[in-house]
């Protein structure tokens, strides 16, 4: 580039470009630069090496660190959750161990009671049996014993059985319907059309689940269980009946009641199915609360009485 004329002024662009060729380093970085240097000569014993390592590592750490606090925060967080764990099992667990204590309690009080109430039986029996009058009581107590279901019995029959509808192959079990697994469901109503359609046909004796059934029994629906006189019973449901096997046979699958449950096979795939059996064994069902009783009329009981044979007459007045 020429220089100026001598005593000339130089122009302003003139004075900037000259100042930009010669200065061609920025005076911050030279700046820099130089407190680099500094830090590196006062560093001889060690100490500016150290900051060093600290500074390039200082990313490291704080990840390390991080996620040493966040390993720390996950293990108090799993202690207190087994800890939560742990103590809702000892829970339950004491609640089953309480449920069997009072289950057993309760079977010991049933077996207390019905040793008791056999021991009634055979002392009543004692003191009715030496006279007519009281023999007479006995058959009657029997025959009202037998319509009561509290005792008892055995002989030939049928069983039905009743169950849940299997799962579909097919079904989903995230969005299946409701109202097509709820149809699939036996209900209290369908136990109840059953019995009633065999007491009907003849039956003698019938049980549920060996839950025997009475005059004053009741099948009722409790949420998802079903309760025959207060007592669970689940699926699968089998109704023993003692009675004639053939005809009561024959006589159950014609009713109305048998044919609305073999159309819930067909529609909702409910299982009912009934098989003849040569022999069952009924238990005793639960005794009746006595509301009403009257003593025994020795001159009534006399004149129903055949004097010749001390056995009550059916027919006293000779008819």
């Amino acid at each position: 580039m020429n220089a100026p004329a001598p005593g000339r002024p130089r122009s302003l662009g003139a004075s900037l470009l000259d100042q930009v060729l010669a200065e061609t380093l920025d005076p911050a970085y030279a700046q820099a630069a130089a407190a680099r240097a500094e830090r590196a000569r006062a560093g001889g014993d060690g100490t500016a090496g150290e900051h060093g390592w600290l500074g390039r590592r200082r990313g490291q750490l704080l990840v390390a660190l991080t996620l040493l606090v966040a390993g720390l925060l996950a293990s108090i967080a799993y202690g207190q959750a087994a800890a939560g764990q742990e103590g809702r099992e000892q829970t339950r667990s004491a609640l089953r161990s309480d449920i069997a204590d009072q289950s057993d309690t309760a079977d010991d009080l049933v077996a207390q009671l019905e040793a008791l109430t056999a021991q009634v039986s055979r002392t009543r029996a004692q003191a009715l049996e030496v006279s007519a009058v009281g023999q007479h009581a006995l058959d009657e107590l029997a025959a009202a014993e037998q319509g009561a279901a509290v005792v008892a019995v055995s002989g030939p029959g049928l069983q039905v059985t009743m169950d849940n509808a299997p799962p579909a192959a097919e079904s989903d079990p995230v969005g299946g319907s409701a109202e097509i697994a709820q149809a699939g469901i036996v209900q209290d109503g369908d136990l109840q059309l059953a019995v009633n359609a065999l007491w009907a046909s003849g039956a003698e004796a019938i049980s549920i689940n060996g839950q025997r059934l009475g005059a004053t029994s009741a099948i009722r629906q409790a949420g998802q269980a079903i309760l025959v006189d207060l007592h669970p019973v689940t699926a699968p449901y089998v109704i023993s009946v003692i009675g004639d096997r053939d005809d009561l046979r024959n006589r159950f699958i014609s009713t109305p009641e048998a044919k609305s449950l073999a159309r819930l096979t067909k529609d909702y795939g409910v299982v009912f199915d009934y098989a003849r059996a040569d022999e069952l064994h009924l238990p005793a069902g639960t005794g009746a609360e006595l509301r009403s009783a009257r003593p025994l009329d020795p001159d009534e009981d006399a004149a129903t009485t055949d004097p010749g044979t001390g056995t009550p007459d059916p027919t006293p007045d000779g008819g």
